[in-house]
């Protein structure tokens, strides 16, 4: 990894640069420290090194001979070269004709880090500009932590050249299950599986790519889901076009892509690399507003401040949501005792497993995880949590509160794109949410008791008193 981040941003050029005080047709001298190198349209931050691979030992512009000669640190590989360069008994360096001006600038950067070769000159940019002054006339190679190639003019004795880099980007994108769509948010339920792409827009000649990427702790990364479309992955960086790193992290990422010096040196053009990969939405998800986020990052180039090493970020959302159900009887007084199942139909259907978080408060499972037997109100109320939006559920009512009618049928939950709230204040519900009421008959008298019988005794007793009264009326008659 080091190896590629030492390698990062190699911006070529090879230049001649030579130094003249006079329009001259004559062999001059061009070891004074008269030539500069200008980089117009720099990338402020990112820095840029000068190595001075050949001297310049003579030149005559009209006759357009130039006479090099290696630079001592150079030397040795440069005699290596052979399908770019050959050198004579005297050592005069003469350029192969059609050898790739391109990759023989790789080889030489790769040369320089792997053997400490210091550049003769460093700049960081500061602006759009980027100069180097009091230079040896020679022949130049220029790198820059920016991370991209490009090709650069000559002319004498000063060089002025466009920087034609640009910097490479990255879009992270999510899955809407529900119709298949990729955008920059979601919706999901607890346990289901959601899909990621990001897609980089890769530079030529492209160093020292790492893709970064961040999980919310609501996600659960699938390892084994990472792929980059087309390429090779490898096991470690010596085999394949990437590799993927999932542990022992230290920059918080939950993975990072390391894609391989190999397979970049063959982006000769704009190339969007894909990559996917899924997660799983866990127990800890946030509930909405809140929200999941997943975030990815592109490292390039070697630049020495983070925010010039790295893409902007690239953010998905992932939202779930909550229902609250309260259980009330007709006059909306919150009952408690009542036991409920859920189920994905009207009728028949699949019962969905809960899982429960504390008295009152459910979510539910995701795959291998065994839900409770029944769930329940507390102080007439409970919550459910982690639903996908537009979907449709059911309760069903197993036992009612002690004196209430049990529901003759399941009670429908139908999710939208946004939590179902309720609000109850002194023990009764004022809106909102799935209410659920229960009805209780009047006391329906039973045979088996003292039943009519009273009513005969009081009858009885009626009939006596009024033969009584008719005796004492008589008697007080008779008496007149």
């Amino acid at each position: 990894m080091k190896m590629f981040k030492k390698l990062a941003g190699l911006l070529l050029a090879m230049i001649m640069v030579f130094s003249m005080s006079t329009v001259a047709s004559a062999t001059q001298g061009t070891n004074d420290n008269s030539g500069s190198i200008t980089i117009n349209d720099a990338v402020e931050g990112h820095t840029y090194n000068a190595y001075q691979i050949l001297v310049l030992e003579s030149y005559n512009t009209d006759a357009k001979a130039y006479a090099y000669k290696a630079n001592a640190d150079w030397a040795v590989w440069l005699k290596a070269q052979t399908q770019y360069v050959s050198i004579d008994a005297q050592g005069y360096v003469t350029w192969v004709e059609g050898a790739d001006a391109a990759a023989f600038a790789k080889a030489a950067l790769a040369h320089a880090t792997a053997t400490g070769i210091k550049p003769d000159a460093t700049k960081t940019a500061d602006g759009t500009a980027v100069s180097f002054t009091g230079l040896n006339l020679g022949y130049y190679l220029i790198d820059t932590t920016l991370g991209t190639l490009c090709s650069l003019d000559t002319t004498t004795p000063n060089v002025e050249m466009q920087e034609k880099n640009e910097v490479p980007s990255q879009k992270k994108e999510v899955q809407e299950d529900s119709d298949g769509s990729w955008g920059d948010k979601n919706t999901a339920e607890i346990g289901d599986t959601v899909n990621y792409k990001t897609t980089i827009n890769a530079k030529k000649g492209a160093q020292g790519y790492v893709l970064h990427d961040v999980m919310s702790a609501g996600l659960t990364l699938d390892p084994d889901s990472i792929e980059a479309a087309g390429l090779t992955k490898g096991q470690d960086a010596n085999s394949g076009d990437y590799h993927v790193v999932t542990t022992g992290l230290g920059d918080g990422c939950t993975f990072e892509v390391v894609f391989h010096q190999s397979y970049l040196d063959t982006i000769t053009a704009n190339t969007d690399i894909v990559v996917t990969y899924s997660a799983v939405v866990n127990e800890n998800a946030q509930v909405s507003p809140s929200d999941n986020p997943n975030t990815t990052k592109l490292e390039y180039g070697e630049a020495s401040s983070p925010e010039d090493k790295f893409t902007p970020p690239s953010e998905t959302k992932t939202y779930t949501f909550k229902v609250d159900v309260v259980k009330t009887d007709d006059k909306n007084k919150v009952l408690d005792g009542a036991r409920f199942k859920l189920y994905d139909a009207k009728t028949g259907g699949n019962e969905i497993a809960l899982v429960e978080v504390s008295d009152g408060f459910y979510r539910l499972a995701k795959d291998g995880e065994t839900g409770v037997e029944y769930i329940t109100t507390v102080d007439g109320q409970l919550e459910i949590k982690g639903f996908d939006a537009n979907t449709n559920y059911y309760l069903e009512e197993t036992k009612a509160p002690d004196g209430y009618n049990k529901l003759a049928e399941r009670v429908e939950i139908a999710v939208k794109e946004a939590n179902l709230n309720a609000s109850v204040s002194n023990d009764t519900w004022q809106s909102g949410g799935v209410h659920i009421v229960n009805k209780t008959g009047s006391l329906i008298p039973s045979t088996g008791g003292m039943g009519t019988t009273i009513f005969y005794i009081i009858g009885g007793v009626l009939v006596a008193a009024a033969g009584i009264f008719f005796v004492i009326r008589r008697r007080v008659s008779a008496g007149k």
